[in-house]
């Protein structure tokens, strides 16, 4: 298991705490777990938590009326999610539900709010991570309406590799069948699958059953612009 500290100060929201106050906020934390497929929270949904993933994965997504759906992410070990519902008041955007057995770190509104009242320095760290989520889904926004398939999957296949890159190589290191992948991108499977294999035929990514090897970042940048 992540160690409950290694959470708090490995993740861009935490960045720079003072060890007394990380020590404060983990004496109240709770440790929920999860069954595969449980609902963590649903969309529309009063938001009264933010989550650190322990173990396990949850997956967040839209859906639409006929039953589309837009995957948003697959939050890993270590990654935060469920924050901006405490700072905005407005209700769940997505839903947020485990991928097998999961646990995850808990910190309840109130205790939030009670150690930002003492501390209220400590905003500052709050509004860079919410700004690094808006620069990042406006990006998201401005690439579905300026740029091609080709490009867009290149570019999310970077995102990837930073952010789930394995220590030994470039290996993403998540499960990514190319469904979800197609439904990061709202496009069709078949889409991606077409791209994916004239990317590996050029020699930029390497395909294996649910896995994907980035073999050459300066090739997939290319594709990106």
């Amino acid at each position: 298991m992540v160690d409950k500290r290694d959470i708090l100060r490995g993740n861009p929201i935490m960045v720079g705490l003072p060890a007394e106050l990380v020590e404060i906020l983990l004496s109240q934390c709770k440790i929920r777990r999860l069954k595969d497929g449980e609902f963590l929270y649903e969309q529309g949904e009063a938001g009264e938590a933010m989550y650190g993933v322990l173990e396990g994965r949850i997956r967040l997504s839209n859906s639409s009326p006929d039953g589309r759906e837009l995957l948003v992410m697959l939050a890993e070990r270590g990654d935060w999610i469920g924050e901006v519902s405490l700072f905005d008041g407005e209700p769940r955007s997505q839903d947020a539900y485990a991928l097998g057995d999961t646990q995850v770190l808990v910190v309840a509104r109130h205790q939030l709010d009670t150690l930002l009242d003492a501390q209220p320095r400590l905003y500052r760290y709050f509004l860079l991570m919410l700004c690094r989520k808006l620069r990042l889904a406006l990006s998201y926004v401005e690439s579905a309406a300026l740029y091609s398939l080709s490009s867009r999957l290149a570019q999310r296949l970077l995102d990837l590799q930073q952010y789930y890159g394995s220590e030994e190589g470039d290996d993403i290191n998540m499960h990514l069948p190319q469904e979800d992948l197609a439904k990061m991108l709202a496009v069709s499977r078949q889409a991606v699958s077409r791209e994916l294999k004239r990317l590996e035929k050029a020699g930029l990514i390497a395909l294996s059953y649910g896995k994907l090897r980035v073999l050459d970042r300066e090739g997939l940048r290319a594709e990106a612009q």
